[in-house]
């Protein structure tokens, strides 16, 4: 392992702290402190350097609010586009879930910075994250993260049982071999996945190699989150007890 110095904002979010665009806000704001002097945007610094934030950075991410929303079909995860609307235009105060037990009060700037962490396409439903913690962000769709990500899916067509255990493992997508998933019948025409990886449009690629047609794709977990009860098209807050 390397011992060279690197960015204080790449050691920031490696440590966990935020993400490394955060960190930089916060050394702006001098926010930040290494081995007890205050940060200056750009320094390096070794792995042995003890780096603090302070009282207002800590207040800051409490503020952050993450978002669990049901999305429907016919909604992009990202920004607008082809004429589709975006899933964050789905958070407002009407689509609020009752059943929401965060004890969280909705309030507009809670849209403010609002991202996908992780994306479900068009075509698919279910739990879709929307985060303004580069935190949250980061343990969903970092370069490290292997959270479990579960999805129900119904396909046709005829699966052999060498189709079922290449689901399993054995396949391959843009050139790279698949991490192992667990894949199994759920009834006699819905599959359900369970991957610690998320190539874009993964599992509907992976049933055409095996001779499948997914026509219908719900993800109803990441982590130790899951979907449960929300309905449809409404949203609710991660709780502060509720962790991926």
């Amino acid at each position: 392992m390397s011992t060279d110095p690197i960015r204080l904002s790449k050691r920031m979010a490696e440590l966990g702290l935020c993400s490394r665009r955060e960190a930089d806000g916060y050394i702006e704001q001098g926010w930040v402190k290494v081995n007890g002097q205050i940060a200056q945007l750009g320094q390096k610094v070794c792995t042995t350097d003890r780096i603090e934030l302070n009282k207002q950075a800590h207040q800051q991410q409490a503020e952050r609010v993450t978002i669990l929303l049901n999305k429907p079909i016919g909604y992009v995860s990202g920004q607008p586009e082809n004429n589709y609307r975006s899933a964050i235009e789905l958070i407002n105060a009407e689509n609020h879930w009752l059943g929401d037990t965060s004890r969280i009060i909705y309030k507009d700037r809670h849209k403010k910075g609002l991202a996908p962490a992780g994306r479900l396409d068009i075509n698919s439903i279910g739990l879709l994250v929307l985060t303004q913690d580069g935190r949250i962000a980061k343990q969903l769709i970092g370069e490290q993260s292997n959270r479990e990500k579960e999805y129900l899916v119904r396909v046709k067509g005829q699966l052999s049982d060498e189709g079922l255990a290449l689901l399993n493992h054995g396949l391959s997508l843009d050139g790279e071999k698949l991490r192992p998933a667990k894949v199994f019948w759920q009834n006699e025409n819905q599959l359900r996945f369970i991957l610690r990886q998320g190539k874009k449009r993964q599992i509907r690629r992976m049933c055409e190699l095996v001779g499948l047609r997914v026509i219908g794709l719900k993800r109803v977990r990441i982590g130790k989150v899951k979907l449960g009860a929300l309905p449809i098209g409404k949203w609710r807050y991660l709780a502060p007890n509720e962790h991926f």
